[in-house]
This record gives C-alpha cells, structure tokens and sequence, in this order.
C-alpha cells in the first residue's frame, strides 16, 4: 500500500502543477518571457570540430535532401503503414499532454510533435499514420539502436558523441544550456554563484556532460554538487519544487516552458552553450535521413516551422528570426 501510495504521488509530481489555458488560436493566455527570448535563434553558430572518428566532422552537417523513397529504411515505413516516433510526454510546448484539453482525450501536442506529423504526413500521406513512443532522456538513442522507433523527435541536441551512435538531420531549432533556479535563489547565472549549490540535470544529456566537463576542468566551483542526475528533465523541475536541489541546468527553450509553468522560478544569467535540436535517426539510414531533410526543407519553407513556433514558443522564448539555416555535407 504505501509503494502504490509513493507511486502515485510521484505520478502527480510529474505532471506539470500549471498548464495555461490556449485560445482558440492555439497562443497560451499568459505574458510573454522577454527574459528567455534569447533562447531561440535563426541564425547558425559555428560548428565545433568533430574528431577524426565521427564522419563530416563538424555535428550540424547532414546528408543532403531527396525527396526519393525507394530507400530501404523508408519503404519499411510504408509497407508497415505508420511511422514509430519517440517523443516526450512531459515537457511542455514541445512534446506533452495538455490535462485542461478534453476535446482531445489529451492527445500529445507541442513543436515536436507537429514535426513528428509533418514527416509522417509527407512520407506516408497521413500526418496521423504515426505511433508516438514516451521516451525518457536517457533511452533516445538505446530506443533507436533497438529498432523500437524510427526517429527520436525530442529536444535532442546534435553532438559529436551522439553522431557516433545515431544519424542526425538537419539542425530545426537553436537553444543553449541555461540555469533555471527559484526567483529568490541567490544564483545569478552560470557562474560563481553556484558555489555549494545543488544542481540537477538529466541523464544521457548535453547539461550534464557540461557539467563534468566544467567541473572538471574548473569552470564550475568545485563545491558545485552536480550528483542528482534523472531519467526525464522534468524531474530536475520536480527536485527543485520540492527543495531538494537549488537549480536545474537543461536547455534554455525546455527551461523557458517550465518557468511558464511555475511561476516560483526563473531563468538564471543568460545560455553558456550554442547547440542545435535534430531528428535522430539509426545509422546507416541515409534515405530516411536525407527524406527527413526534404521534409525540413519544406517546412521551413512554406511556413509550416514558424506557425508551429508562434503557436507553441512564442510566449515563452519570444519572437524567432526563424529556423537555423540548414548545413548539408
């Protein structure tokens, strides 16, 4: 009894505690916060070098675009009928479950599950020819490894690491790592103000790997505690309601939508890190990557990314110049 009891409040804990209501527009009736606007950006930074062991070398180049589907990845997707997609459930704006939409049965919504239907309906003709798979941060690229989904659309930044595991597309979205602590939190950014702080991150993220990497090489205070790491970022949000850690360190864009959902916390100092969003796909599949970067291509061009955004992101991270320039090898 008391394990269903603990579960059960964990299952309440994970949702978020406010979900601002829509219009009939799609925009959240709530201010905008012109703090986090720094977030998203159209333009695209300078790629860091690989190492000689990850083809192309610089993370954010990917195979150029076909609209072909005679590839042996794509046409599996065809004949089977629908695409496998692993998204998020939590995070809100990008991949989640609205509880105050009940004309829906609370089906997933967000920018990355627009995306998910734009592929779908341009590989298979049905933009609901899809099977959404809840992933944790820390199983994105074990469930693509597995052959459990075809494609990861899920805040997932490009890096090097990952390239040697997975294929990537083209980059649709700017962010970079950010501090989110409570508004009355003496931290002031990603700085010295950290010193014998508690910081939660994500497993299998880009934070923590900055994290160590900081840590390490003195970046970061070196009573700094970066030690509480958990399977979904929203956790982090969770540990810090509950006074268990004093800041959170994830993506600028996924911090933004969680202080739109609590209004007890805050972005900290501006973002430490440029880095890109991708669709993640299995290696070796190179038609489906190159058919993924025709869909981006004409999603960025007929409207169909900037309707999302202004949709979905807007009045969390501000207005976007658009969507970064895509770089092909």
């Amino acid at each position: 009894m008391a394990l269903a009891c603990a579960l059960a409040t964990t299952l309440v804990l994970l949702l978020p505690l406010t979900l601002p209501q829509r219009g009939a527009g799609g925009s959240a009736e709530r201010p905008a916060a012109g703090a986090s606007s720094t977030v998203a950006h159209g333009t695209q930074a300078e790629a860091q070098a690989c190492a000689s062991d990850v083809p192309g070398k610089e993370p954010e180049r990917s195979l150029k675009p076909s609209a072909s589907e005679s590839g042996a990845a794509v046409r599996a997707i065809k004949d089977r009928g629908y695409l496998s997609v692993g998204v998020d459930q939590n995070s809100y704006g990008w991949g989640y479950r609205d509880p105050n939409n009940t004309s829906k049965s609370s089906e997933l919504e967000g920018f990355d599950i627009d995306l998910a239907h734009e592929i779908a309906g341009k590989i298979l003709g049905d933009r609901n020819a899809i099977r959404f798979h809840a992933i944790p941060t820390n199983e994105r690229i074990p469930a693509i490894q597995r052959g459990e989904v075809d494609i990861v659309v899920r805040t997932m930044t490009i890096d090097c690491a990952r390239l040697k595991d997975v294929a990537f597309s083209t980059a649709y979205f700017q962010t970079g790592q950010q501090v989110l602590a409570p508004k009355a939190s003496t931290i002031t950014g990603y700085d010295d103000s950290l010193a014998g702080k508690r910081i939660c991150s994500a497993k299998g993220s880009t934070a923590l790997a900055a994290l160590k990497d900081d840590h390490a090489s003195g970046k970061l205070p070196a009573s700094a505690d970066i030690s509480t790491t958990v399977p979904n970022q929203l956790d982090c949000l969770v540990r810090l309601q509950l006074g268990e850690v004093d800041a959170v360190v994830t993506d600028g864009a996924l911090a933004a939508s969680q202080a739109a959902q609590d209004p007890t916390v805050e972005l900290k100092g501006k973002p430490f890190t440029k880095e890109f969003y991708g669709v993640a796909m299995k290696k070796g599949a190179d038609d489906l990557v190159r058919r993924v970067n025709q869909v981006l291509e004409d999603y960025r061009g007929d409207g169909g990314w900037q309707k999302s955004y202004d949709k979905w992101l807007e009045q969390d991270l501000g207005p976007s110049s658009g969507p970064p320039a895509p770089k092909y090898k």
